[in-house]
């Protein structure tokens, strides 16, 4: 019994990994101690039993303290392998099993760096060689210093013999380091193979012995955030459990996978609006400076089976040369090694362009990224494609074998274990490549950072110059800052020039920031524009209303201005950046439909962590109580019964996806249908009552179709050879004499994106004329709000339409474009971007853009507040 209750101990808590380690060094603890034989291990910890009868309780010693030394796989931990059908993991099950690979395995280490949007953990793991993890602050080290070869010691630029001492110091290092490889998963979370495979590929480096993999050890640092998305992983998983079983199986859920922004937050990596993306530039990107960064994702379901780089063309200009030859060299290696192994329906130098960094911070901090797309299933059920059914794409041809794709899949069932396969395969393949390529990886990355910070010559930009900061720091300094970027404050007052120099590292960042970019004119050989993979503007300077020159030469000494005066000192901003005046009693909604929007959640970041952020405090510093709402199709459809609601936000969505939603059988009846016919009669109503109607983009169709409005979109019905404007910043005239616009420059931006442009059709006068088409403002506005014409609705007379042009496109077509894309521009010139329109005793207010794209455009918020608290 006593030897029983002895083994009953050792076998709980940390007893037994010491007595492990003793059988595999013959040593316990101390270097001095004698080997450990079995006669002194017989008299140490059982001296009352003889060798003999011992023997076979220390076989089971030996046996129990082997197995619980040992690294588990994915299944000791979730119950299944990463990969089989119908079977999902939840972010608790995820970050449990990298922990215990942490504490099995002296190859792993654990990080849990803060919190995500909805409060769960945020991680991730490093991997390495056991001797490499014992020198993590190391290689740390090294790698800042050839990031930043300004803090290589005695790295000064001299020249002896060809060759600096900078670069002879930067080759020593070089010899020292590790290519650093961050791979991240699960930013999209309905792409589920992605945040499961992670698992797959952590164990493998944590428990092989294989020489492959002692080599990828050896001379890699590998860093694996399991999901970008913690959020979602449980969102999909909750979804999906729910709907197994059913016909509904396999669908994605109808509210937002990251409770904000959705898919968008792989398009956040330059604005960092979304905790997720600050975590992981902050702790991981800024801290390691990866040389290679692969983003591991998912594609459709019916065209290529695997895509990775090259990328398509355009690449964004402030890209360096070696990030482009990186990727392409990398990205052909995987592919070719991939075809060797025998998988099929590869795709590179297609679909996927290096344009914008909303996807792509590392390519402006020294890193290649490798975007890899696998094909997917329905979230975790197989699927059978046949071969006709393949789709094609820019590039992708699925039943052709050349240069770029193949070879071709024929088709067949496609499976979890599929993805997995694929994008396993392709991780080790990149991990490969960095490992038999450290050096050139290290020295590439020494050679974009030498680059960035040399002297600038005589006739190029030597500084950004920001006169008047202000508009900067309400958001923009943030973002460069956050992005490592310097800059020089001329004085200690508040307004004092900001300047940006460009001998640094991440001047590349900046610049991208501030252009105005010039997206290249892609036309098939019949004139058909070849659309961008995303969207051809990322100019934050327009977007936040940031005014700034260039300076081709030194700066010489700035204006002096007074110093401020802390007692006198106000916060009140410049004209353009006026803030509504919010009351006490402001209540206001935005429609959450079961079909989600993206739009829709960056609305409601919007207008509750910034313009609000909980505390009484609007954006710009004044004090309020707004109070908001989601507002559902249930409460239109039946009765609106927010109280004191006065404003309702119909964010940007098709107006079919708004009147109809999910039809009948695609989704559990719970989430089928729109806000229908009664819905709209209830918001006629609303607004008749004196209720205002904000309208965003697309929404806008949505009024002007159910309202019955005498507004035409002209760009319906357009070739896209003669209009095409895909994601672009325009130029717009405001009547700054409208208290929508009040305290707006005269001048200001539009984010145009599948956006439609207005034309008054015809407007009633007092003598019961028709005014027809755009006329100008002193046309658009009816005589007396006496006249009346009967109410759509209920009958009554209500005053006539008064239609009210806010903002415009300029006359001048060659005005119109600040920064992207346009064909057709004349198409829309002197029309309307944004009118209101009074109806009954309410308003209804359409956006022809989205004032608050993506959480960036600060200089249209002002815009939006207004018309919700006017």
């Amino acid at each position: 019994m006593k030897g029983s209750s002895i083994f009953s101990s050792l076998l709980r808590g940390h007893h037994i990994k010491i007595l492990s380690a003793a059988f595999f060094t013959k040593r316990i603890w101390f270097p001095k101690t004698p080997s450990l034989t079995k006669e002194r291990f017989a008299g140490w910890f059982f001296p009352q039993f003889s060798l003999r009868s011992l023997r076979p309780c220390v076989i089971f010693l030996f046996l129990s303290a082997t197995a619980f030394a040992q690294v588990p796989a994915p299944k000791d931990v979730l119950g299944f392998t990463p990969g089989d059908d119908r079977k999902l993991a939840s972010w608790s099950q995820t970050v449990d099993y990298f922990k215990k690979l942490a504490e099995t395995s002296d190859r792993v280490q654990f990080h849990e760096i803060g919190k995500s949007t909805m409060g769960r953990p945020f991680v991730y793991v490093t991997i390495s060689s056991p001797e490499n993890i014992k020198n993590l602050e190391k290689y740390k080290e090294i790698n800042d210093k050839l990031a930043d070869p300004r803090k290589i010691e005695g790295g000064n630029p001299t020249v002896r013999e060809g060759v600096t001492n900078r670069d002879a110091a930067a080759k020593n290092l070089v010899a020292e380091g590790k290519t650093i490889v961050l791979k991240t998963f699960g930013v999209h979370s309905t792409e589920v193979g992605s945040y499961l495979s992670s698992m797959l590929i952590a164990h493998e480096l944590a428990s092989s012995n294989e020489p492959r993999i002692k080599k990828i050890l050896d001379e890699t640092i590998t860093l694996i955030v399991p999901a970008l998305s913690p959020d979602g992983v449980d969102i999909v998983k909750d979804w999906y459990d729910k709907t197994l079983g059913t016909p509904y199986e396999g669908t994605s859920p109808p509210e937002l996978y990251h409770k904000y922004v959705g898919h968008d937050l792989n398009r956040d990596w330059y604005a960092f609006t979304q905790v997720e993306s600050q975590l992981t530039v902050d702790h991981i990107h800024n801290v390691w400076h990866p040389q290679i960064v692969h983003d591991v994702h998912q594609q459709g379901t019916h065209g290529a089976r695997f895509f990775v780089p090259p990328y398509m063309d355009p690449v964004e200009p402030n890209v360096p040369k070696q990030i482009v030859e990186g990727y392409t060299e990398l990205g052909l290696y995987v592919a070719k090694d991939m075809r060797s192994k025998g998988f099929q329906g590869l795709t590179t130098n297609s679909t996927y362009d290096a344009w914008t960094p909303a996807r792509a911070y590392s390519h402006y901090h020294g890193g290649v990224r490798i975007l890899s797309e696998t094909a997917s299933a329905r979230l975790a059920t197989p699927i059978t494609v046949k071969a006709e059914q393949l789709r094609g794409g820019r590039g992708v041809d699925p039943h052709k074998d050349d240069a770029n794709n193949g070879p071709a899949w024929k088709g067949g069932e496609w499976k979890m274990r599929d993805i997995t396969n694929y994008m396993t395969t392709a991780a080790f393949s990149i991990l490969d490549h960095a490992a038999a390529n450290r050096e050139k990886w290290l020295t590439r990355f020494y050679e974009i950072g030498k680059e960035a910070v040399r002297p600038r010559k005589d006739g190029e930009v030597q500084s950004i110059v920001i006169d008047n900061p202000y508009p900067f720091k309400m958001g923009f300094e943030r973002i460069l800052k956050r992005a490592g970027v310097e800059m020089i404050i001329h004085d200690s007052y508040w307004g004092a020039p900001v300047e940006i120099p460009m001998s640094q590292p991440y001047a590349a960042f900046a610049i991208a920031m501030f252009s105005h970019q010039k997206y290249p004119d892609l036309l098939t050989d019949d004139g058909q524009p070849i659309p961008p993979y995303d969207v051809t503007s990322h100019s934050l300077a327009l977007l936040q209303g940031i005014e700034f020159k260039e300076l081709r030469t030194k700066p010489g000494t700035f204006e002096k201005r007074p110093p401020r005066d802390p007692d006198k000192f106000t916060m009140a901003p410049p004209p353009g950046l006026t803030p509504y005046r919010c009351k006490e009693d402001l209540v206001f909604g935005t429609y959450k439909s079961h079909t989600t929007s993206m739009d829709e959640g960056w609305t409601r970041w919007l207008l509750e962590r910034e313009s609000f952020r909980g505390q009484g405090v609007d954006l710009f510093g004044r004090f309020c109580k707004p109070v908001h709402h989601s507002i559902s199709n249930q409460e239109l459809v039946g009765e609106i019964k927010t109280a004191n609601l006065r404003t309702i936000i119909f964010p940007d969505q098709s107006p079919n996806q708004i009147l109809n939603g999910y039809p009948k059988g695609s989704m559990p009846d719970e989430y089928v249908g729109g806000v229908g016919k009664e819905g709209v009669e209830n918001l006629k109503k609303f607004v008749e009552a004196g209720g205002t109607l904000v309208f965003l983009n697309r929404a806008s169709l949505f009024a002007i179709e159910h309202f019955d409005l005498p507004i035409k979109n002209v760009t319906q019905g357009l070739n896209r050879r003669d209009f095409y404007i895909p994601g672009s910043i325009l130029r717009t005239e405001l009547d700054t004499t409208h208290p929508i616009a009040k305290g707006m420059p005269a001048q200001s931006i539009a984010w145009f994106e599948q956006s439609p442009v207005f034309e008054i059709e015809r407007q009633e006068t007092v003598d019961g004329r028709q005014e027809t088409g755009d006329k100008r403002q002193e046309n658009q506005e009816s005589k007396s709000p006496d006249s009346g014409l009967p109410s759509p609705v209920s009958g009554f007379v209500s005053p006539v339409y008064e239609i009210k042009v806010i903002a415009r496109y300029p006359e001048k077509p060659a005005d119109i474009l600040l920064s992207g894309w346009a064909l057709g521009q004349e198409k829309i010139a002197g029309k309307a971007a944004l009118v209101e329109v009074t109806y009954g005793k309410g308003k209804i207010v359409l956006f022809g853009f989205r004032p608050q794209y993506r959480g960036q455009s600060l200089a249209t918020f002002p815009l939006l507040f207004n018309a919700i608290s006017q």
